[in-house]
């Protein structure tokens, strides 16, 4: 992988963590970077991004020891969901309501411009990026 590539993932995992840049300032920098998808795995605490060129990297993920609550609430999740849409919830908060909502990850693709939730039964609920 670039180092470019490799300082932007890390980068953008970093800042999202500390609740300083948005989800689109988030996508925007990946996509420039050759990202094409990454998936947030709650239970590994990763996030694992996949570029255009077949390359991936890994970065951990702060679980802050919230567990994933066991019935996948979708309600709740999109609550979440609409709450980052309106800069009300940052990423550490919008970590905590969706683990509490049931998700156990999810897969952010970028050019398919959607995300798929993921619950503990194999549960999917798709959102799709804001216009």
């Amino acid at each position: 992988m670039e180092p470019a590539t490799r300082q932007a993932i890390e980068q953008c995992a970093r800042y999202s963590q500390a609740g300083i840049v948005s989800f689109p300032e988030v996508i925007a920098t990946l996509a420039r970077a050759g990202v094409e998808s990454y998936h947030a795995d709650y239970r590994r605490e990763d996030t694992t991004y996949y570029t255009n060129g077949g390359m991936w990297c890994s970065v951990p993920l702060s679980g802050e020891g919230v567990p994933v609550a066991a019935a996948f609430d979708v309600d709740a999740l999109q609550a979440a969901i609409r709450g980052a849409q309106g800069g009300l919830v940052k990423y550490p908060e919008f970590l905590r309501l969706s683990r509490a909502a049931g998700c156990v990850g999810y897969i952010v693709w970028i050019a398919g411009r959607h995300v798929s939730y993921l619950g503990r039964l194999g549960e999917v609920h798709i959102e799709r990026f804001p216009d």
